[in-house]
Order: structure tokens, then sequence, then C-alpha cells
């Protein structure tokens, strides 16, 4: 008989392992975490600089954590560290590089389509970020250009003349950090950068103080044209320029398109659940990021897994 999970999680980041964690401590075995990528954290490793801070709250939200992981302030490193120690210490199967598809409500279990295979599990969590799919612009991006089209800095190099567009704490990072090597200016569509942290909307305020970044605020973006090579970017209200690189810090989305494979209702962009996290169908959970209007908070996460797992077990027919 083909191996039936009693829980299965997708996506291994803060949320993901909280439910693994706590849902192992309330008892449950045969828990698999699935990432699609080649780690766990992987919007930590891929959109966080070297030694950057990672808090417990998200923008001043104070949150007390109501289960057994005791995550405290640090920084990219010692995050990560923490986590694969909790993950380490407790019997929870981890398989990377495999992207679910899609889940399928069976009579007594669901069955979660990966490319090539597919599992079975008696509950299911959905813990996909929002930063693992960047927000893209609306205007058609020219082909010729698009290698010059970024959404973190990895490509990045020195002595370019790079665009940053954006207004949050990622928006404004990306460009104090560019600056030291490189020729930046960050373009918003507002006057100021009030999404960004107050630590950020100092860091920006001295560069721009200092010239090292050149503001567009209060500005929009109608479109790109490649010129000779380079991006031309087309303002609205000022007139066009043309950048070596043009990076969007803008946020990221809801899959819709996995949840709606997936039977889960949407409603003004986060999937429908109730009061325990638990979407229109039964057994099938969301948790995490997915469920806030924008970057949710670590702590929120942790909540959400130590919540469901005392759902699960306290509801659990077996």
């Amino acid at each position: 008989m083909e191996k039936i999970y009693e829980l299965a999680i997708v996506g291994a980041g803060p949320a993901g392992i909280a439910t693994a964690v706590e849902s192992y401590l309330q008892g449950m075995r045969d828990i698999v975490l699935l990432e699609k990528d080649t780690n766990h954290n992987s919007t930590i490793r891929k959109y966080y600089k070297e030694n950057k801070r990672v808090d417990l709250e998200w923008k001043g939200q104070k949150v007390e954590l109501n289960g057994r992981i005791h995550f405290i302030d640090g920084t990219k490193e010692t995050t990560l560290d923490f986590f694969d120690e909790i993950l380490q210490e407790h019997l929870v199967e981890l398989q990377t590089q495999v992207e679910v598809q899609s889940i399928e409500k069976k009579e007594k279990y669901f069955e979660v389509h990966m490319a090539g295979k597919s599992i079975l599990a008696k509950y299911v969590v959905v813990t996909i970020g929002r930063m693992g799919k960047p927000n893209k612009p609306s205007y058609k991006i020219p082909p010729s250009i698009r290698k010059k089209i970024n959404y973190t800095t990895d490509k990045c190099s020195q002595d370019e003349k790079i665009l940053v567009v954006g207004g949050g704490d990622s928006a404004v990072e990306y460009a104090v950090d560019l600056s030291e090597k490189n020729d930046v200016a960050i373009c918003y569509r507002r006057e100021s950068f009030r999404r960004a942290n107050p630590t950020n909307q100092q860091n920006i305020a001295d560069a721009i103080a200092q010239q090292d970044v050149r503001p567009i605020l209060g500005i929009n973006i109608n479109g790109l044209e490649d010129d000779n090579g380079r991006v031309k970017v087309l303002f609205s209200e000022v007139e066009a320029q043309s950048f070596d690189r043009v990076i969007y810090a803008i946020g990221g989305t809801t899959p819709s398109t996995f949840l709606a494979s997936s039977g889960i209702e949407e409603r003004d962009g986060k999937p429908v659940h109730n009061e325990n996290y638990e979407t229109n169908i039964k057994g099938l959970f969301v948790a995490g990021d997915i469920t806030q209007e924008s970057g949710g908070s670590i702590a929120l996460g942790l909540n959400h897994g130590y919540d469901i797992a005392c759902y699960i077990k306290g509801n659990d027919e077996d």
C-alpha cells in the first residue's frame, strides 16, 4: 500500500517549519515538508543580504508567541541556523526541489501532485509565500532587454547605472546597498518611503542627502524600450532615461492559479479560510504570508503553525 503521510506541508519557510515542528510536538508523525527550492527559507536566502536583520515582528507589530518555538531577532545567518537546528531536532522529512502543482481531495486523504510524482496525506497545509512570485510590471518588457530586468540584486556587478523601482524595505535596501559601487536611482510612485521601516527610511534619507542615491519620487513608469542594449525607462511626468539595469522590488502576489487548481477559494487577493486557517476544503489549511495583505511577520507565521497543529490534534477523528 502506498504510504499516506499524516501531514504534508507545502513550503518550508517559518510558517511551514513551525507547522511541522508544532505538529510533531503534538504527537504527529510521518510529516513531510515540500519545498520547490534547494533548501528551506528560500525567501530569506535570496532576498536578504548578508548579516541583514531578521526581526520576529513585522513593521512594529506586537505579536506574542503562542507555541514552543522560541525565535528571537537575529541576522540572516543566525535565523537560517536556528531553523536548521529545529528541523534536525525533530523527525520531519524535508523534500527539496519539488514543486507542488495541485492538491486533490480524495475520500479520506489528499493527493499532492508534483512534477513526475505525487504523495498522499491526511492533512495538507499550504504555506507558500508571496515573495516566491514577485510582482511584475503591467507593461510589456521587450525580449531584447529582459536579462537587464531583475527582481533581486543577484545579477548586479559594479559601475552600473541602476534604477530600483519600489518604495518598501527591499527597494530601499537594494538602492542603498548598490549605491556603494554603482550609480543608483530609486523610482517610487509616492512622494515618501512610508512603507519602509524607520531604519530604512533613515538610511534612504541619508543616501539621498549625500547624493549617493537619486530619488525619482511621485512618478509612474509607463513602459520600457530597448536603447541599444540599455533599458530606456518611459516616465509619465518626466523625460525618459536609460539605465544599464532595472530592478523591480514591488512586492509579491498570491499564486492564484495554484489555489484555483486545488479548489481553494480566493477573495480580495487572499485564500478564504476560517479562524482555524482551514480553507473551504476540510483538512486543507493555509498559513503564513499567503494569508496576509502584504509581507507577514515571522511571529504570525509561527503562531499560525501552532494554531493549526493544535486544531488538527483536537479534531483528528482517528
